[in-house]
């Protein structure tokens, strides 16, 4: 990777090449952040000297130093850990060619030159060599602290979980390393699928979550940063777990997280205050995506307390539809069949036995017979607000 020429001029400038990097410095330490001082030009310079040195060692010998070889990688890495911006690294490394260009003609003889000018590719080769090692280094920090970032968040989210919220410092600093504003509104996401221990105590159930529905929840994940939300998604083996902060006063934004999340088989939590409360709002998504059983979408608790409630305890659920229902099983099946259907279209509807009756295109007093058989049977009178209630939770425990 070399020639007589540049060889011959590589090996004497590495004499003496501090006033190459006197003439380099001002000019790096111009670029931003260099010039607010994030990184001090001794430094800087001490680290100019390496690097140099290889540059001139590649087109005096025709090969890198096995000295210096890790140099540009762990420049790369150093400068990345410091927070110098990778454009910035690149543009103070572009200087190496123009300062390392005049430095070679200041010391080329008139015959020199020729073969210097002809040689050139060899220069820019040398530097662009010292370049990628700059970029590999830098782009493998970056990833590497992506992940410890990335560890440090779920750590401390999983501590948040483990501790209920209770533990003031905890949820200070799981706010702090997670982004969040601790005393702002929330809702928290599970995936449908989510059965393992969100919070510690809690037996782990054996179901394992749709990798689809982890997919979509990522795809949401990134519709919702687009939009400047601040989030954070938790993976789990059993289903995912998404955080989202309702920006202060924005009307609708719940609206706008169900949106993003369509298509997401999911249990949504309702609004909770504070970071504190997230637990409690992940288990109450994590109770809806089991309750719930979503399919094409997001369902929300609010829109879900029945099945919630049965789904709790099934034990309870069962013997609550045995016991309420039980006796409807002692009629034949046409009239048990049209008893419910009867109920269940009066508890969906307004209440109102004519809009029963629409609905079901029979007279009223059809209806009211029907109401009365079915108390016979079961002892419960629908038009009563708490046996409606009973009767409501006992239908969709029987789907159970």
């Amino acid at each position: 990777m070399t020639n007589d020429v540049v060889s011959r001029l590589a090996a004497r400038c590495l004499n003496g090449y501090d006033d190459l990097i006197d003439a380099w410095l001002p000019e790096v330490m111009a670029i931003e952040p260099y010039a607010r001082g994030l990184v001090a030009p001794e430094e800087v310079r001490a680290g100019a000297r390496v690097g140099f040195a290889l540059i001139l060692r590649v087109l005096a010998d025709g090969r890198t130093p096995e000295e210096l070889a890790p140099h540009s990688e762990g420049m790369g890495e150093r400068r990345a850990g410091q927070g110098v911006p990778l454009e910035s690294l690149l543009a103070a490394a572009r200087l190496d060619a123009k300062v390392l260009w005049h430095g070679l003609i200041a010391q080329a003889e008139p015959d020199d030159l020729p073969g210097l000018l002809r040689s050139a590719n060899l220069v820019w080769e040398a530097v662009e060599q010292h370049n990628t090692g700059l970029m590999t280094g830098y782009q493998r920090a970056v990833l590497e602290m992506g992940r410890q970032r990335e560890d440090q968040r779920r750590t401390w989210f999983a501590r948040l979980l483990d501790n209920d919220g209770r533990n003031p410092d905890v949820v200070r600093d799981a706010g702090r390393v997670l982004g969040f504003d601790t005393s702002a509104a929330f809702v928290a996401v599970v995936t449908d699928g989510s059965t393992g221990p969100l919070r510690s105590g809690t037996p782990p159930d054996s179901s394992l979550a749709d990798p689809a529905a982890g997919a979509s929840l990522r795809a949401a994940v990134s519709t919702l940063g687009s939009l400047g939300l601040r989030l954070h998604r938790h993976d789990a083996p059993t289903g995912d777990i998404l955080v989202v902060q309702l920006p202060a006063r924005a009307g609708g934004a719940e609206r706008v997280v169900l949106d993003a999340l369509a298509g997401v088989p999911c249990g949504v939590s309702p609004e909770v205050a504070g970071l504190a409360r997230i637990p409690h709002a992940v288990r109450l998504a994590a109770a809806t995506a089991r309750a719930a059983a979503p399919e094409g979408g997001p369902v929300r608790l609010e829109d879900s307390w029945l099945e919630v409630f049965t789904a709790h305890n099934p034990e309870l659920s069962a013997e609550l539809a045995a016991r309420v229902l039980g006796p409807l099983y002692t009629v034949g099946a046409a009239e048990r069949e049209r008893l419910l259907e009867t109920v269940r279209v009066h508890l969906a509807g307004d209440g109102a036995i004519a809009a029963t009756a629409a609905a079901l295109y029979c007279h009223r007093n059809t209806i009211q017979h029907r109401f009365a058989r079915f108390k016979e049977l079961t002892g419960r009178d629908v038009r009563a607000p708490e046996d409606a209630a009973v009767i409501a939770l006992a239908l969709r425990a029987a789907t159970f």
